[in-house]
This record gives structure tokens, sequence and C-alpha cells, in this order.
């Protein structure tokens, strides 16, 4: 079965998000920002969301993290929850 392994930053707007994303493409830190910005309870764990697999997550998260490419920032994108910054460092 496929799985990944991603992180994400979760914020109610989606100014919020391109906000935090200038600041990751200036350096930094995912795990900082996620830490002290996301509304996710990922956020204790710098935004990790482990070990995913198919159907865990809603479709849009799961569409980048199961289709876009590795090691990038991705977002933001908007789910029920608000709106996402998703970065997927691990895919079997």
């Amino acid at each position: 079965m496929r799985s990944a392994m991603a992180k994400h930053i979760l914020v109610k707007t989606k100014d919020e998000a391109e906000q935090l994303k200038q600041r990751l493409d200036k350096g930094e830190s995912f795990a900082k920002l996620a830490s002290r910005f996301s509304l996710c309870p990922s956020k204790k764990r710098d935004g990790d969301l482990g070990e995913i697999f198919p159907g865990q997550l809603v479709k849009p998260i799961e569409d980048v993290i199961f289709k876009k490419p590795l090691l990038k920032v991705h977002g933001p994108v908007k789910t029920r929850f608000g709106y996402h910054l998703v970065a997927v460092y691990f895919r079997s």
C-alpha cells in the first residue's frame, strides 16, 4: 500500500497562508512556523502528520501529498478546515 510522510500548516485565511509561504520561501523553519501558527493539533509535532495512507485525509490534501513534487511547499490549499501549506518529504 502506498504511503507518504508530510507536514502542514493550517490557518483560517488565504492571506495568512500566503504570508507564511513567503516566510518559508525566505528560509524560515517550517517546524517553527507550524508550531506557532497552525490551528491543527499536529502543531505539537511541528506540523508533522506522520505516515499517511490514501483515504485518511480530505481529498485536496491527499492530492497534494500523493501527486505533487516532494520537498516543496504547496498551497495554499483550501479545505473545509481552512487553508493549508503542505510539504511532502517521503513517499513509498
